[in-house]
């Protein structure tokens, strides 16, 4: 016998259907979670963060006016984020959720750090000085808010400003976060066992696996490497990779050292490996660079297409509007890469007026008007690269290579020295540059 459907009984399965959508709806203005891909997908902490990004998610459906909250989930996005390399889609998610929070609680000094994390992210470093100075004036004891004016005044070349950041930093909470800025200032100020040591503590004071404990690992291998302690550099990156099998920076550095072996093929597949885990534009520069050593100038050319691509978008259009990135100082390096300087020159100049006392910004400057022949303007911009007396080893083979361009040969000599004292394994790359200059001469 066939059941009647009465107006009642198809009007409690409405009210029971629309309370089902509305349970489990995600909020219109909260960009959803994204699925992972590929092995990061099969990662330990993968079911827990999807679990605790729905559970926000179910909450602030329920309860849009749960600021704690949505507050969470922008941390959770930034953290995605950072794992994932999907910079765009989560910093900009990220921006919405916090805008939002700050329009009903503009003192909310956790919320206004927060969005100077995610404007560090896209590069714009200017305008994360604001809501963490705020920050800091509402809570004088914040962690984070010194966290990101101590990043942003580096970015910008304010130095001292940023050391002093570090230090009350450090004062009110000794950690991972604290330690591995302390790390980066000794090391751009020429102290390099010391940036050593501050990112050993760093690491030490992190939960092996975590991607911040691992990313200062990852650091604490590069100190290493740029040392030229290839063997301490990479029981670094292994460990990491040991940690958190999908920790795309620590294949990277196998595959510096495999490069820095003259073990071409095998530093392919680790770069490669990196950049199937997250194709960031860093990996496929080192790439390019393996490619052009090992002869392979059409691979080489592809790769650099696929950095830029990465960099300003499939469409070529390298608009911070649009991707919400800053990104000129990577573009001029890779317009090198292609061999169009003009666009390089324009890309380093766009970032030098941005933040004209940032160290690495004037050694991109300078290095485009080396490779440009305008030597010159090359030294001028070196001499402000060498400021804080940093002994990088690229940094001081650059400078050398420009001194000696510019008729100062005994300087030239003694800062390409220290350099390869420092580390003899730079990439043949550079070191051709001192060859073509003794066969001009």
């Amino acid at each position: 016998m066939k059941r009647k459907i009465t107006y009642t009984s198809l009007l409690i399965f409405c009210s029971a259907l629309l309370a089902l959508i509305f349970r489990y709806r995600t909020p219109e203005q909260i960009v959803p979670l994204k699925l992972r891909n590929g092995e990061l997908s099969l990662s330990t902490e993968w079911a827990g963060t999807q679990q605790a990004i729905d559970n926000m998610l179910l909450v602030l459906a329920d309860h849009p006016e749960d600021q704690k909250t949505r507050l969470k989930l922008a941390y959770a996005y930034i953290q995605e984020g950072r794992i994932t390399g999907d910079h765009a889609y989560y910093d900009s998610a990220t921006l919405e959720l916090l805008d939002d929070l700050l329009n009903k609680e503009p003192n909310n000094a956790e919320a206004l750090c927060a969005k100077a994390t995610v404007l560090l992210s896209q590069h714009h470093f200017t305008e994360a000085i604001a809501p963490g100075e705020k920050a800091r004036e509402l809570n004088p004891y914040l962690v984070s808010a010194y966290g990101v004016l101590t990043d942003a005044n580096l970015e910008l070349g304010n130095y001292q400003k940023a050391i002093r950041y570090a230090d009350t930093m450090v004062s009110i909470r000794p950690d991972i976060r604290s330690y591995s800025r302390i790390s980066y200032l000794r090391e751009i100020h020429g102290d390099i066992n010391g940036a050593i040591d501050a990112m050993k503590m760093a690491v030490e004071a992190g939960y092996p696996g975590l991607e911040q404990t691992e990313w200062c690992r990852v650091q604490l291998g590069h100190l290493y490497e740029s040392s030229g302690d290839l063997f301490q550099a990479q029981n670094c990156y292994k460990n990491s990779v040991y940690n958190r099998p999908t920790f795309a920076f620590a294949y990277a550095g196998l595959g510096r050292i495999e490069k820095a072996k003259n073990n071409y093929f095998a530093a392919q597949k680790y770069f490669e490996q990196a950049i199937q885990l997250i194709p960031d534009a860093s990996f496929y520069h080192e790439l390019t660079d393996l490619f052009r050593i090992s002869n392979r100038q059409d691979a080489a050319a592809r790769c650099a297409e696929k950095e830029l691509e990465c960099l300003a978008g499939s469409g070529g259009d390298e608009s911070a509007k649009v991707h919400g990135h800053y990104a000129d100082k990577e573009l001029a390096l890779v317009y090198l890469d292609l061999y169009d300087y003009s666009r390089a020159l324009q890309h380093a100049i766009i970032e030098y007026n941005r933040r004209p006392e940032n160290i690495e910004v004037n050694q991109t400057l300078a290095w485009v008007y080396f490779k440009m022949g305008n030597y010159v303007e090359a030294n001028r911009y070196i001499n402000k690269a060498l400021a804080t007396n940093c002994v990088q080893p690229v940094l001081m083979y650059q400078a050398g290579l420009i001194k000696k361009r510019t008729g100062e040969n005994i300087e030239g000599e003694k800062l390409i020295r220290a350099s390869l004292t420092m580390n003899p394994f730079l990439s043949p790359s550079l070191l051709w540059e001192d060859k073509i200059l003794l066969a001009n001469k």
